[in-house]
């Protein structure tokens, strides 16, 4: 009788120390992992001088220590807009997803701007600085004139390079009857050289005139 009461009393400690092993098998207490950085690669992107109506597009690059989710962007600043990427995109630990940030500007002066990335990572939001300016295009003409010759010409021919003493090519199409002229297709920073012939009414031409010289600014 007193040897059928230990044997209980040792099943019933076995039953409870099996119940108790398999709770402490289905707990989990590990800690959840921290969230990534995202990072934008340049932290600027600057434009420099873009001509009014013109468009410049420069690419930027996300990264991220971990796996990043980011749902979404935001961007202001006169004449920029971002394109090349969806959301919401997954940047992979140790890769990067690229954009491009377009500049347009509509008038004259500088631009200032910036993009904003939405994601699950610590440092949410994630910004990047956009700078550039527009300019108007430059018009460039150069007027020249001469003084008639004293013979009887049916009209003058101008000639243009871009070296002292030639080789020159001619500007006009059809002889020129006045003598002055004007040149619109000079662009700047060049340096032109100019001469003018004479023609008679058998459109034989003269020896050429002095050369002038224009500098473009």
């Amino acid at each position: 009788m007193h040897r059928q009461i230990n044997l209980a009393v040792l099943s019933l400690a076995l039953a409870t120390l099996t119940a108790c092993g398999g709770g402490l098998a289905a707990t989990n207490n590990s800690p959840a992992p921290p969230p990534g950085t995202l990072t934008i690669s340049p932290t600027t992107l600057n434009f420099g001088t873009v001509t009014v109506g013109k468009s410049k597009t420069m690419t930027g690059t996300l990264s991220a220590s971990s796996d990043v989710t980011v749902s979404s962007a935001d961007w202001n600043g006169s004449g920029y807009s971002v394109s090349g990427i969806t959301f919401p995109t997954t940047v992979a630990a140790g890769n990067s997803v690229s954009f491009g940030v377009t500049f347009t500007p509509a008038s004259s002066g500088s631009s200032t701007g910036s993009i904003s990335f939405l994601s699950d990572a610590s440092n949410s939001p994630a910004s990047e600085t956009l700078t550039g300016s527009g300019a108007q295009t430059s018009q460039h003409s150069v007027d020249l004139s001469w003084d008639p010759s004293s013979s009887q010409v049916a009209g003058y021919n101008i000639y243009r390079g871009t070296r002292a003493g030639g080789p020159y090519s001619r500007l006009n199409s059809a002889l020129q009857a006045s003598t002055s002229f004007t040149d619109g297709g000079v662009q700047s920073g060049l340096t032109y050289f100019y001469v003018a012939r004479s023609v008679d009414f058998n459109s034989q031409e003269s020896v050429p005139s002095n050369e002038v010289r224009a500098a473009i600014p």
